[in-house]
């Protein structure tokens, strides 16, 4: 059996909602809202928070420990490295790459994908969530091998600060498991922190929906946004790719420098 490993990277550090991960969602951090939901993946082995050495992380390894999950700290810019490293202190065979800004991350969506990878029983593939599925359940897996090889030759700086973008970059050598799920597209559902007024949004969701049922799931708030499509009006605008967008103008930048 697969030692499979989910690696939430996480930090302070935030350009647009400075402390995101610490914000309050109903009396409790957003990050650890977010470690609720992804410790109930049945097809998770572990899961490791990987946070920066910086002293002004301690307080989310600690928010880590509190939640009863590994802690990992690392890189604070060279986040490749420390999901890298984190995953070989593990002894991973499957990475399931995650972000701490997706407080409305899915479990069942998790074992799906994990379920969709594993199946394909390839190496050199890498996968994530199913197209038309909101972003913000997004994650990214692949094997320990593929990841050690991107570690070793990632060169861009999107390649760095984004686990599966050396992959994308390589089609020679590595194999996307692309796929969908049911007839609805949902994927311009924008479900993930980088603003305010996400933040304002994922909150919305969490108070009409937890109180009643801690455990709902995707199409729980897919049903709610159904009943109340007001609340997308929220953050109306945002994709959740913005920071990659931005990591693809540097590589531009650096590709220009002698």
């Amino acid at each position: 059996m697969a030692k499979v490993v989910a690696i939430i990277q996480a930090r302070i550090g935030s350009t647009r909602l400075p402390g995101k991960v610490l914000k309050p969602i109903l009396r409790e951090p957003m990050l650890a809202r977010m470690l609720e939901r992804v410790k109930r993946a049945k097809e998770i082995e572990r899961v490791i928070v990987a946070t920066s050495e910086k002293s002004r992380d301690d307080a989310v390894a600690e928010l880590a420990k509190r939640a009863g999950v590994s802690v990992f700290r690392g890189s604070e810019d060279d986040v490749l490295d420390r999901m890298y490293r984190a995953a070989k202190d593990a002894s991973a065979d499957v990475i399931v790459g995650l972000t701490g800004d997706c407080p409305l991350h899915d479990p069942g969506v998790i074992d799906e994908a994990v379920r969709h990878f594993i199946a394909a029983n390839n190496p050199f593939a890498y996968a994530g969530t199913p197209a038309n599925y909101p972003e913000g359940l997004d994650t990214d897996i692949c094997t320990f091998t593929a990841f050690a090889e991107a570690a070793e030759q990632a060169r861009l700086h999107s390649e760095r600060e984004h686990i599966a973008q050396y992959f994308k970059n390589h089609p020679e050598r590595f194999h996307g498991l692309p796929w969908t799920v049911g007839e609805g597209d949902y994927s311009s559902m924008h479900w993930s922190v980088d603003t305010a007024q996400d933040f304002e949004f994922v909150t919305k969701v969490f108070e009409k929906l937890h109180p009643a049922n801690p455990s709902f799931n995707k199409d729980d708030v897919l049903a709610l946004l159904a009943r109340q499509p007001e609340l997308l009006e929220i953050n109306k605008g945002g994709t959740g790719y913005e920071g990659l967008a931005k990591s693809l103008n540097m590589d531009e930048e650096m590709k220009k420098t002698p």
